[in-house]
Formats: structure tokens, sequence, C-alpha cells
């Protein structure tokens, strides 16, 4: 029942439109030293016709639709994370289930400690001080070091919150990211929205990493993307719990937990959390955790790194796609196999083979998009190298399993 479609969510039907804008003509001047550059920096647009295409994206926020935008992960389905309405609206259009929730994007640390708990302040302190939240203290080694950028943290949700209850899926915490890419950060100054914004694609498929791959899953469904090119990590934000002790990584994503560790502290014992929720009926407490995800139509068979590769003998029968055999195979390389893996002498089936590149920034970027290319292509499988997991191999092994019908382990 978990992944049937909302009940209450009435499709709307609209004209996609796609506008492209120049995210190098948005700038940036950042808060005064000793802030934090995104403490409430100011953004300025060079080009008139960004301009527009930005404030048109805020107005369709404002009213309650959602936008479809480039972040430096991934392609981020955007809302007011404050109107319910427009919450309803994401959910509505990717058909994604209720009790997963969403991430908070910011274009500044103000916008978020306005979404936080006030601290508690002396009768004596001035009261504008009282009306603003405060950042949990065990953050500012990572948001000193990764933000803006692919992190994303876990936060108390104060009593009476102003995001929407549809934002956390009944969580007592929310999760939120300060995220990088120009038109993001725009996006968010501009409309003065905080917004909820899982990545743009329908459930369960590969996350877009193209406004080209949000068209095809979501024409008509919503009214506008955002085209500012291809995203440039490929893979979405790094989710971290710091509330608890010793604090755990929900989610990999495009911050390694090396990375993490090094900012020292309590962040040296991080903790990973690598299994799913147990509990079925549970909800969540960050996206990605529970729900099969990233997966194409054709049947993905995974090899851990260090399985024996797959050759003539075993293609064939391992046609998990469920559907007729049409010989169409594909294959994603990583580091080890080699050129023409997939080939085979007697034409039995047609390869589309690709490489996704030999270092982990090259694999995160090409990941989503080789998956999808090869789902387009009509392969009826498509066998994948996987990759050591570690730095952003863990990342990458994270998605993979999520996408993969089998997985080929390694024999000892």
């Amino acid at each position: 029942m978990a992944n049937t479609p909302p009940p209450y969510a009435r499709q709307a039907s609209y004209i996609t439109e796609t506008l492209k804008v120049s995210p190098s003509s948005i700038k940036l001047t950042p808060s005064p030293e000793p802030l934090h550059p995104y403490d409430s920096p100011t953004v300025h647009i060079d080009d008139p016709e960004t301009e527009e295409v930005i404030k048109a994206a805020a107005q369709l926020l404002h009213q309650s639709k959602c936008v479809a935008f480039p972040t430096e992960t991934v392609y981020g389905l955007g809302a007011d994370a404050c109107n319910t309405e427009g919450v309803k609206n994401i959910f509505s259009a990717k058909q994604r289930p209720l009790d997963n929730p969403l991430i908070v994007h910011v274009a500044s640390l103000r916008q978020l400690r306005e979404l936080l708990p006030p601290a508690q302040l002396s009768t004596s302190s001035p009261p504008k001080a009282c009306q603003e939240g405060v950042i949990p203290e065990v953050y500012e080694p990572l948001i000193a070091k990764f933000w803006p950028g692919p992190l994303t943290i876990l936060l108390p949700l104060p009593p009476n919150s102003r995001l929407s209850p549809s934002v956390t899926a009944g969580q007592p915490t929310f999760a939120a990211r300060l995220p990088e890419h120009p038109i993001a950060l725009a996006l968010c100054s501009l409309s003065r929205l905080p917004l909820a914004a899982p990545s743009a694609n329908a459930s369960g498929n590969p996350s877009p990493t193209t406004a080209a791959h949000v068209y095809t899953d979501l024409q008509t469904r919503i009214p506008l993307i955002i085209d500012g090119g291809s995203s440039n990590v490929g893979l979405e934000s790094t989710v971290v719990d710091g509330l608890h002790n010793p604090p755990v990584v929900l989610r990999p994503g495009g911050i390694s937990v090396e990375q993490i560790r090094a900012c020292g502290g309590v962040w040296k014992d991080v903790i990973v959390r690598k299994s799913d929720t147990e509990d079925h009926d549970a909800a969540p407490q960050a996206p990605g955790m529970k729900y099969k995800h990233y997966s194409p139509r054709a049947g993905v068979v995974l090899f851990e790194h260090g399985a024996k590769q797959p050759s003539q003998k075993n293609i064939r029968p391992m046609n998990v796609a469920g559907t007729g055999w049409s010989g169409r195979v594909g294959f994603l390389r990583t580091r080890t196999w080699p050129e023409g893996v997939g080939a085979n002498e007697d034409k039995r089936w047609t390869v589309f083979e690709r490489s996704l590149g030999t270092n982990g920034s090259d694999i995160s970027r090409a990941l989503f998009a080789g998956l999808r290319e090869l789902d387009d292509l009509g392969v009826d499988v498509i066998y994948v190298e996987g990759v050591e997991e570690t730095d952003e191999g863990l990342a990458i092994m994270n998605r993979l399993r999520k996408a993969a019908s089998v997985v080929v382990r390694r024999v000892p």
C-alpha cells in the first residue's frame, strides 16, 4: 500500500515549458566576516532573461505549483515547504509514497534559522533575537566545510512549525540543506521561500541530471522546468543525523563518509546506516532509506567489486526484465571490465556498452544518465560493474543496490 499513488491527489495537467537560463549570470555577494559567507548573502542576476525565468518560477511557487530546477546533485522538484497544497503537488507529480520525507532547501543560514526552535534566552535579550532559531552546535564544522554543497542535516522540528506536515512525514525532525548551484540559490532567495525539493523524477526512476530527463518523466505534470545544464555531482546529497551520539549517515551521497570523519570531534566516530528501514510500516527518517529507487524499466544486474565479470554463458539466463527477450543487452563499465565485455561471436544479442569512467566523481556524475540512456535504447537487462565502497563508492553502490534486481557477489 505504501507505493500506491496519493489518494488525495488529482493530477493536474500542464503544457510543460522548459526554459534555459545562464547559471554564470547569477552572482552572490557573501556575508561580511566573521559570519559564514552564506549567513545572509545577496544574490544578483546580470542576465535579464535568466532573471525573468527565475521570477516567473518564484511566482508559480507562490501559487502552490511545482517547479523543476537544477542543483549540483540532481534536478529537484520544488514547492513552498510551508504550503501544504504545494507540497502535496510534489507527491502527486512524482507519485511518491506519502511517508517518504522531503528535504528543505534554503538560500542562507538565516533562512534556515527561521525554521528552527528559538534559543532559550534571558528576559533581557532583544526581542528580535528571540524570533530566530539556533542551528545545533554539532553541525558547525560540517556547515563550515561543506555548505553550500551536497550535504543534508537532520534538525529538530519546532512546536507549531511553519513547515507543512507533509514535508516531515510525521517525524519530529526535518532535513535541510544549502545547495551550491546558483539557480537553486537564486530561486530560494528571490522567492523568499524555503523549498521542499526531492529529485524531479517519477518516483522509483533513476534521478534526473538534465532537464531532458525531467521532461521525460514529468511532462504534463508540472508547468515549468528550468534548464541550467547538467548536474555536476550526479548523486543526491549525503544525509546526516547529528542529533544522536554517535552521529549517523542516513544516506550516503555527494559528501563521503571519509570527508565527514575528517572534520573531527564527534564526527570522527560517525557510523553509516547501510540497511534500509526494517519496519516497512514505519516512516523513514530521510529520503532514500526505505523504497526501491533509481531503477530503470530494464532489469539491472549488479556485479559487486571483485565479482567475476559476465560471460556469454550467463548473460541470456540472467534476463530479469520480466518481459519477452528482445536480445538487446546493456553494459555499464567502470574500472576493470574490458571494452567489449558483452561482445558475442554468434550475434545472439545486440550489445549497447557504455563506460561510466574510472574515478569516483566521473562514475557518480554519469551513473543515472547511463541507466536512463540504456533504458531508452530498449535493452532487456543492464549489467553494471560495481566499485569499492570507499569515498564516492559507498554512495554509488547504495544507489545501484536499490536499482538492482539481481546482485552478483564476489566469491571468496
